[in-house]
């Protein structure tokens, strides 16, 4: 466990104590939430992503050290086991080190070795393969061997059964397959060409005759040839030069100027060309698409929580449009809490006539419920339902309702689930959706929490990544998202209770119905009534569970119960009381600790200094939601379309996608426009544009191209020079 404790430590840079913490609590059952957030002295103050990447790690080095007793009990049942080679095994760093070191003792099919050794051909290959100074000539060796009652008819044969376990022997060698895999990362070439000479033209056209390092492929190359490989439109292999991998081996295996030399060297050639090479070229494609893999993945939660943390529109009556052709627009009212308050079907793309009937009936149910906002979603129609929209505005005062395009994806999926089905019993699916859309701009975390984050469709190649691994990660950044955000106790649907830190499905609807059952809860301690939520899940989700009906001001915050004594003594030291709190009185809280000292005002309250500083933070802005400190989303009353666009024009759109090679933007013509990474506007050379953007986003750019039979926007952030 130290080992452990000290690589980790190594990797992440930080000191061996504050692992060492981190891997105590997460053995006692504390979710990384709760660890990020309120046990900072214990871990020097990482933040979620850093707790989790050890967490990860820690899983990956626990199933290291669990496969190398695993291995080495296996070897030692079949009494082989040296201390060398228990010595090689504990040193070896990755699972691929163990596995090779264990090759040649794991119980294997039948193969031309395993014949040959019915035979009796050890011997001989023993023989040959020591390549001693007394060893003979392998023909006048083998002529010893040749046993017609065994199925050894002549030297050939004798000596072919040799070559065979030879081989084997060479392909099993740890030492021999870890420079290999060494030579290939450096030197070998990824290749792909079109799997036929009559393949058609399609998406994969880019990689009809491709080639690229292997160790300087992107991880959207990889993906979109195994892609185009599984769709049968490319044939893909990886290249190396086999003179310069067979000097690898025969290095290994050959003993100059032995008479068995030239015998071996034939064997070594056979045994990286039959057996080696085909395993190599596994491997190294194995590690590319895992490599890939884990990229997209976390480019996904990097795309997923800037999305999910999105600004919410509050405290506005909304209208949702769910555009459609022959079913029509659907349409739904809510009020500023998310509450249905009137839905309608319209059909603006049928003809002129259903077009001004259409907007006679939105007109109508604005003026009726004070309609404020509207969200538009982005699918079919999208365009059509934006143009009659932004038409209708100008019959209605000026500035009183604005809209925006909302990302749908997702919400044909929520629809027409089991829980849309229990929360909207009496609405169609079609309904539900625009009642979705209409959510996700007064608040997208609590919307689009009810949605499999695979579905936000912020990612790319989702659909083809490692699905255990794609979910693991994105549920961490959902409950990152909602932890860092809190959530109302009172109002929140069992969907987002689920997501923090120490509840569950269970305990998270046992909420929903006590509250239902008993009414608002009016004090957190209150939430330890719920049936199955013990005191270990108390700990873990009280800090989150914000309880603005509670007549104590510290229910409202994120300041934990076990934390309430040190923000009273706090307040009482700075001269201040709780009716403080609530009437925003404490205007002058930072200057007073900080004339006081933080270290002593810590100690005298009974907590560290990491705890201070976020008890202050959270009495200064009781209930504050840290999204409201973001840009706010662009709201529009215009249109413009595709052909409005010119080379030079200059707009302000909202990145939408971040991706290996650049960002897509949306620019208000419902076609991202993309701007690629070599037009970003930095002064420095930037690995992956992650570094500069984040989805959400408002930033300037200048269209480049237009090609609109292809719905193609090319777009720069380098502003052009006057």
């Amino acid at each position: 466990m130290d080992q452990i404790i000290s690589i980790l430590a190594r990797e992440l840079d930080r000191s061996e104590e504050h692992v060492a913490n981190v891997v105590q609590l997460i053995d006692e059952g504390n979710t990384i939430p709760f660890i990020a957030r309120y046990r900072k002295e214990l871990h020097g103050a990482m933040d979620d992503t850093t707790l989790r990447t050890l967490a990860d790690r820690l899983e990956y080095l626990r199933n290291l050290d669990k496969r190398r007793e695993e291995v080495k009990t296996s070897i030692e049942n079949q009494g082989k086991l040296t201390e060398e080679l228990a010595a090689a095994i504990d040193g070896a760093v990755t699972l691929a080190e163990v596995e090779d070191l264990y090759r040649p003792y794991k119980p294997k099919r039948r193969t031309r070795a395993t014949v040959a050794r019915e035979k009796g051909l050890q011997p001989l290959a023993d023989l040959l393969f020591t390549q001693g100074n007394d060893c003979p000539q392998p023909e006048q060796a083998a002529a010893d061997f040749v046993d017609p009652e065994k199925g050894v008819e002549t030297v050939a044969d004798a000596l072919q059964g040799a070559s065979d376990i030879i081989a084997e022997a060479i392909s099993d060698d740890a030492e021999v397959r870890k420079r290999l895999r060494s030579l290939y990362w450096a030197r070998a070439v990824l290749v792909s060409r079109k799997a036929k000479e009559d393949t058609p033209d399609s998406v994969y056209r880019l990689y009809y005759d491709f080639r690229t390092p292997v160790n300087k492929a992107q991880g959207h190359q990889v993906l979109a040839i195994n892609r185009g490989e599984r769709e049968e439109f490319l044939k893909v292999s990886i290249e190396l030069d086999r003179e310069e991998a067979l000097i690898v081996v025969r290095r290994a295996v050959i003993v100059p100027g032995s008479p068995a030399m030239a015998f071996i060297r034939t064997v070594a050639e056979d045994a990286y060309d039959r057996l080696i090479a085909p395993s190599m070229e596994r491997e190294t494609r194995n590690l590319l698409t895992e490599q890939a893999d884990e990229g997209a993945i976390h480019m996904f939660g990097i795309n997923l929580k800037p999305l999910l943390m999105q600004p919410p529109v509050k405290g506005f009556v909304t209208m949702g449009l769910d555009p459609g052709y022959r079913n029509g627009c659907k349409v739904a009212v809510v009020d500023g809490t998310g509450k249905v308050l009137d839905t309608a079907v319209v059909y603006p793309t049928f003809n002129e006539r259903r077009e001004r009937e259409a907007m006679d009936t939105l007109k109508a149910l604005i003026q009726k419920h004070g309609v404020a906002r509207i969200a538009i979603g982005n699918g079919t129609a999208s365009r059509e339902t934006e143009q009659m929209t932004a038409q209708m505005l100008k019959e209605l005062p000026a500035g009183s309702v604005s809209y925006m395009v909302v990302s749908e994806a997702g919400a044909s999926v929520y629809s027409a689930s089991k829980l849309a089905a229990e929360e909207f019993p009496d609405y169609d699916v079609n309904l539900r959706s625009a009642v979705s859309i209409a959510r996700r701009l007064q608040d997208p975390l609590a919307e689009l929490v009810k949605i499999d984050p695979k579905a936000i469709g912020v990612g790319q190649y989702q659909h083809d990544m490692p699905q255990a691994r794609l979910d693991e990660t994105l549920k961490g950044v959902v409950e990152d998202c909602v932890n860092a955000v809190g959530v109302d106790v009172n109002t929140a649907s069992a969907p987002l209770l689920t997501q923090v830190a120490g509840l569950n499905n269970t305990t998270a609807k046992n909420i929903v119905k006590y509250r239902e059952e008993n009414g608002p809860f009016t004090t957190r301690k209150q939430i330890l009534k719920v049936p199955k939520l013990g005191p270990k899940a108390f700990e873990q989700c009280a800090g989150f569970l914000r309880v603005p009906e509670s007549k104590n001001m510290l229910d409202h915050t994120g300041v934990h119960p076990e934390s309430y004594t040190a923000a009273e003594k706090l307040l009482a030291l700075c001269g201040y009381t709780l009716s403080d709190v609530a009437a925003g009185n404490l205007s002058q809280l930072s200057a007073k600790v900080a004339d006081y000292g933080e270290e002593k005002a810590a100690e005298e309250c009974g907590v560290g200094v990491p705890t201070l500083r976020d008890v202050v933070k959270e009495l200064l802005k009781p209930g504050r939601d840290p999204r409201d400190e973001l840009p706010p989303p662009m709201l529009r009353t215009d249109v413009m379309e595709m052909k409005d666009l010119k080379p030079g024009m200059e707009l302000t759109g909202t990145v939408r996608n971040v991706i290996d090679f650049g960002a897509f933007v949306d620019i208000g013509v419902h076609q991202d426009g993309l701007v690629h990474i070599s037009q970003l506007n930095v002064n420095r050379r930037v690995k992956h544009p992650s570094e500069v953007l984040s989805v959400g986003d408002v930033v300037t750019v200048w269209v480049k191209e237009v090609d609109v039979p292809k719905k193609r926007i090319s777009l720069t952030m380098r502003p052009p020079k006057a």
